[in-house]
Parts: C-alpha cells; structure tokens; sequence
C-alpha cells in the first residue's frame, strides 16, 4: 500500500530521467522527505498530509519556537528510552523527570526501530510528560518463541527499566500486532493487586476511589493495541490468499509451526501445553499463577485499533 502511494507520488511530483529503468528510488525518497523534512505551513507540498487532524494547541505554541530536542539512551535490560532533552533541562534546574513510561512493543519479525518515529514524536508533543521505551527483547525471529516467552522477556525489561528510572510513577502500553498479545501475557505478569485506597492528594481520581491494580509497581494508564489478533487467526476465511478453501485453512493450522515456531500454535489455537487449552483462550480470564484479565482491567483506558475491510488475519 504504501508502495503504490509512493509510485503515485512520483509519477505526480517527479518525472523520470531518460533512460531510467525504474521509478522507484526517487518516488521513496520524496516521500521520506515528505514525511521528514519541515516544510513550512504555507507550502502546498505538504497540505497532503494535513487529513490526520489538526494539531493541538501545544504542538502549535511549540511549533513557534524551537522544537524540544529529543535524547536517546540504551536501556539497561535491552532497547532504548526516549525522552525531550528539554525535561533533562528542566531536572538539571530541580524540576521533576517525566513520570509516565510508555513502553512500545513491535510484531511479528520486528524490532524496536519500528517505534522510531512515532517514539519521537511522543516525546515531542509532550515532552513534559513521558519517557517512551522502544522494546528490544523480541527482534526478529525471537518473535517466533511463542507468546509465553516473550511475555515473560518484556516483562522482565520493563521491570529492569522501571529499575533504572525510578522517577516513574505510571504506565503504558503502544503495541502492535502480535506485539499486542506480547503486552498482554506480559501486563499479566506484571499485575499487582491493589489492597490501598488512593490518597486523596493525588488530583487524577476522585478521593476514596480505588484503583483496580499496578502493573511493575506503577499506575496503569493507557493499553492501545493496533492490529493485534487477539482472537487468533484460526477461523473461516481469516486468510485470504487460502480462498476460504476448508482444507486449505486446516492445512494452514497444521502447518503454521513449521513457518513461524511456537507464536504460529498459538495463533492458531492448536496448542495444548501439558494438556491445556490454548494460551490464547486461557488470557481471557485470569488463571492461577498470572491474572490476565485484572491486568488488562487495571488499566483506565483500553483500546483496541484494527482495520474494518481488507485486514481478515484479525
């Protein structure tokens, strides 16, 4: 999709030098500069992006001055924290480091740098409030270990990054795809039980009300999956390519293993650990050593993003 949006921006912005045998390397460099370079507002070359919605007036105060520059620092259990080197200014003069972790987690095959972008912009619109951790834990074909185990990774990075910022006070989940289901196993993990009333000092909850739990020791906020299947991807007509064929999607299942290891089970709803049902139906409830529904229940805002049409996977 994005492939064919950038041959169409250059066949509308760019005309090919004579000879050239493809199209492709200038169209994919207008638009990375369309996305990355700062063109003023008055310019019509980038009113095409204007659709996403207007900016907020913060972003638009900010844009007015210089923009917050953005610090980077490998984390101490694997990926990197991001944060505004204007929030590091303001600690150096006394003031208080960000209390809100946002801790982003990629798909299947993917790796923190899928994060990078929108990592950034986090700290930049709101550089005050948040430290973004892209996770590394599960790059590549360790997204093929199973859902179970990475959980249990990211897990134990976020725990080791709540460690080493100690200034947090709350926490969020940015996921996306299988990544989603990753978060969830691991939230899980994370749960703590609240046995305290809120003290009433504290502005964000009316007095007296209590909090449902703490995920790594922190407030949870926000748990936002984007295409996540967390339904699995075992069910009629959910791969298009298989035509809705019955044999070719019992095939699928049977063979999804063999493709992508112990996650492809999962997804397909056909292991049976130690004689259990499979993980994916066992996280809709709470089980006895890891609370998957509190966990998810815990945080004050659950959303779930996913395509209407031409995404059946989900």
């Amino acid at each position: 999709m994005i492939a064919a949006g950038a041959a169409s921006m250059g066949r509308g912005t760019a005309t090919p030098a004579h000879g050239a045998h493809s199209r492709w390397p200038r169209a994919v460099a207008r638009l990375r500069l369309a996305f990355r370079s700062p063109a003023p507002a008055a310019s019509g070359g980038a009113r095409w992006i204007g659709c996403f919605r207007p900016a907020p007036p913060a972003a638009v105060k900010e844009a007015k001055g210089k923009r917050p520059e953005v610090e980077k620092e490998p984390a101490r259990g694997g990926g990197e924290d991001v944060w505004s080197a204007q929030a590091e200014a303001e600690v150096a003069q006394g003031g208080g480091f960000p209390e809100h972790l946002v801790v982003m987690v990629n798909g299947l095959v993917g790796s923190a740098d899928d994060w990078k972008f929108a990592a950034e912009q986090f700290v930049r619109r709101m550089p005050e409030k948040v430290i973004v951790h892209r996770s590394q834990c599960n790059s590549a074909t360790q997204t093929f270990d199973g859902v179970d185990l990475m959980g249990e990774r990211l897990a134990n990075e976020v725990l080791s990054v709540v460690e080493q910022r100690r200034g947090v006070k709350k926490i969020s989940f940015v996921a996306h795809s299988l990544g989603g289901l990753v978060a969830r196993y691991a939230i899980g993990r994370l749960y703590e039980p609240n046995n305290k009333t809120k003290s009433s000092s504290e502005k964000s909850r009316d007095e007296g009300e209590r909090l449902e739990g703490f995920i790594a020791g922190l407030e949870p906020m926000n748990f936002i999956t984007f295409a996540s299947p967390h339904l699995g991807s075992s069910g009629n007509k959910q791969l298009p390519f298989l035509c809705g064929l019955p044999f070719l999607e019992r095939r699928a299942s049977e063979t999804a293993h063999l493709l992508v290891g112990r996650t492809g089970k999962h997804l397909f709803l056909t292991d049976n650990d130690d004689g259990r049902r499979p993980l994916l139906l066992q996280m809709v409830d709470d089980c006895d050593d890891i609370k998957f529904r509190s966990a998810l229940r815990s945080f004050k805002r659950r959303v779930a993003y996913a395509n209407a049409n031409f995404d059946r996977i989900l």
